[in-house]
């Protein structure tokens, strides 16, 4: 098993620059909301949520003034239209049911559940501080792996749709040993899942940080994992960080896979992977371009760190290709052609 990797200080934000802004409006992904993460920020008091087995979260249900909520909770109905139907106009059979805060990790999300009062059906929705490494990793995830994210954005908040699926960690403790579980399906989603976090260097994949979808099939079922954690996009500089056999929350997974699969069967299904992403690459290439020029044009993250991670990456592929990347663009650049050279002839 491979040593663990941590991470021990909280990133720091990077703003979204004008570049960047540029780009989300010129991809219908900016627009004027309703209402802010500031809003939110107002409410007075919080109780823990326990999850339905009665277990503790890092979750906490807020509570806002009455005045404060009848102007509040129906923008949030609006933001939820739009984000779902493109339209500003709320659904009046629609209302804002639960407001949830999670102090936990980098962005500080609230969680917003609406209710169907017709029939109870209810979603949810994140409202989040805008930063420029969730904002890239968020992109890269819509036009290089095989799902699409629904998000919008402006000045310092971010709204992202719920992405559904058994949360890693409450899947490795509850579900992996189930009889029922085909453990060579789950091993193999997790060798290409590594290999998407890895070609585009999206870092942390830790079992908190990514979902099981799983959809049953007509002979047995077929599971996905999902980032749902965008913030580590390209910011750390040790190259392991991209790798998440190297976590220990990911353990039991490491295992299964080097139990159940062979390295040429390991090797198959990586080449398979960096296929598909070789072909939503030049399919996108236009909008992807942009989206790196973008991360070149304006570097915020430390320096030391796109120093660390341009020679380690080097070493890696046994290539000097990395020693003049002057940034994490550069750098994701220069990965995603190394990575897929071989597909992109």
């Amino acid at each position: 098993m491979a040593d663990d990797v941590k991470i021990s200080k909280r990133k720091a934000f990077l703003p979204v620059t004008e570049d960047l802004e540029s780009y989300l409006d010129q991809y219908d992904r900016l627009y004027s909301l309703p209402a802010t993460y500031a809003d939110l920020r107002g409410f007075t008091e919080s109780y823990p949520l326990d999850d339905k087995h009665g277990n503790a979260t890092h979750w906490a249900s807020v509570l806002y003034p009455q005045e404060v909520r009848e102007h509040l909770y129906p923008r949030l109905t609006s933001i939820y239209s739009l984000l779902r139907t493109g339209d500003m106009q709320a659904v009046p059979h629609l209302f804002v049911e639960r407001v949830d805060f999670c102090e936990f990790g980098n962005s500080r999300p609230f969680r917003v559940r609406v209710v169907n009062q017709y029939n109870d059906n209810y979603d949810h929705f994140y409202l989040k501080v805008s930063d420029a490494s969730r904002v890239y990793g968020l992109e890269l995830e819509h036009l290089l792996s095989p799902n699409r994210i629904n998000y919008l954005a402006h000045g310092g908040t971010l709204v992202e749709e719920h992405i559904a699926g058994v949360p890693g960690d409450a899947f490795i403790r509850d579900h992996l040993d189930r009889p029922e579980v085909n453990r060579v399906r789950i091993a193999k989603e997790f060798v290409k899942f590594s290999e998407r976090c890895f070609i585009r260097l999206l870092g942390d994949m830790r079992s908190y940080n990514y979902v099981i979808d799983i959809t049953p099939d007509f002979e047995d079922v077929q599971y996905r994992v999902r980032a749902i954690d965008f913030d580590q996009q390209s910011y750390e500089g040790r190259r392991n960080i991209y790798l998440p056999q190297f976590f220990k929350e990911n353990n039991a997974v490491v295992w299964l896979c080097g139990k159940l699969l062979n390295l040429p069967t390991m090797q198959q299904y990586q080449d398979e992977e960096r296929s598909l992403i070789a072909r939503r690459y030049l399919s996108e290439h236009q909008r992807l371009s942009a989206l790196i020029e973008c991360m070149k044009k304006n570097p915020r993250e430390p320096q030391d760190k796109v120093i660390q991670l341009a020679r380690e990456l080097g070493e890696h592929h046994h290539t000097s290709r990395f020693d003049h990347c002057d940034s994490m663009g550069a750098i994701v650049e220069t990965n995603l052609e190394v990575a897929l050279a071989r597909h992109l002839i």
